[in-house]
């Protein structure tokens, strides 16, 4: 169920997978949508996970903060 700000939670597998890779320090593609409404793809390290606002948020280390709901999805760069 959506939450009044519009921040839908995100599956709990999935928070710990970006936990896993700010830790590892391994580039990731992070595909995802911008807030309005373009599709946008990134390689970047992710820098940190973290809540502000009522809503989760992953931090790149080239790129923008990105609402994890947003995410379309992150996948390490072979």
């Amino acid at each position: 169920m959506p939450r009044a700000d519009g921040y839908q939670p995100i599956d709990c597998a999935v928070h710990d997978v970006l936990e896993a890779s700010v830790v590892r320090r391994i580039p990731c593609t992070v595909r995802f949508t911008h807030a309005d409404g373009r599709a946008l793809e990134v390689v970047s390290r992710l820098v940190d996970v973290y809540a502000r606002d009522g809503a989760e948020y992953v931090r790149l280390e080239a790129g923008p903060e990105v609402r994890l709901d947003r995410l379309d999805s992150v996948e390490p760069v072979a």
